[in-house]
C-alpha cells in the first residue's frame, strides 16, 4: 500500500522528474522514483528475523523530524530521557509507535542527500495497518511479506526501491528492451 493520495515525483534526486505532482511535506503521497534503502529498524533490541542490513532499535526516545525548519529535518534523532519532543520540533514521527506499524521496517533514503526543505520526510517500508489501508506517504505491506523482503535484501547488492506509476514502468521496460536489441 502507498500514500493515501497516491504518488508524487521525488524532488532532488539524480533521476529526471516526469510531468505530474512533486512530493512535498505532508501531502499524503508516496515518493515516485528510485531510492536506496536502509537501515532496518524495529521495536525489539535485535531483529526477530535475520536481516543483512544494519538494524536500529526504535525506542520511546527516538523520533524522525518532520519539522522542515529544523536543522534535523528528515533525520532520526534520539533525545535524552525526559526531553519533550514538542519543545524541540513542530512536527515529528514517533519511531516507537503505540501500534505495530513500525515494529519492523526499513528506512527509504528519500530526500536525504541533499535534504530539501518541505521535500518530504519519514519515508519507510513498514507493516500495514490493515489490508488495503493506505499510508501517510510510506510503502506498507503485510508483516510476513516485509519479513521475507528483509531476509532477502543484501546491502552488498545495493538494492533499490523503484516506485513508479505503472505507465512510467512500462515506458522504462520498453526503453530497456529497445536498448538491448
Amino acid at each position: 500500500m502507498l500514500g493515501r493520495n497516491g504518488l508524487a515525483w521525488a524532488a532532488g534526486t539524480q533521476h529526471e522528474l516526469k510531468d505530474g505532482p512533486v512530493k512535498a511535506e505532508g501531502d499524503g503521497k508516496a515518493p515516485a522514483g528510485i531510492f536506496k534503502l536502509g537501515p532496518a529498524f524495529g521495536y525489539d533490541p535485535h531483529p526477530l528475523q535475520p536481516t543483512k542490513f544494519p538494524y536500529r532499535q526504535a525506542t520511546a526516545t527516538d523520533f524522525w523530524v518532520s519539522d522542515s525548519n529544523s536543522p534535523q529535518y528528515n533525520q532520526w534523532v534520539t533525545l535524552q530521557e525526559g526531553v519533550d519532543p514538542h519543545t524541540q520540533w513542530k512536527s515529528f514521527e514517533n519511531m516507537k509507535r503505540p501500534d505495530h506499524l513500525y515494529s519492523l521496517g526499513m528506512v527509504v533514503q528519500y530526500n536525504t542527500d541533499p535534504v530539501l526543505k518541505d521535500g518530504g520526510s519519514a519515508i519507510f517500508l513498514h507493516i500495514w495497518r490493515a489490508p488495503g489501508s493506505p499510508t501517510a506517504g510510506c510503502t506498507a505491506m503485510d508483516e510476513q511479506n516485509l519479513i521475507t523482503l528483509l531476509r532477502w535484501l543484501d546491502p552488498a547488492d545495493d538494492p533499490l526501491l523503484i516506485q513508479l506509476p505503472s505507465s512510467e514502468l512500462e515506458k522504462l521496460k520498453s526503453e530497456a528492451l529497445k536498448a538491448s536489441q
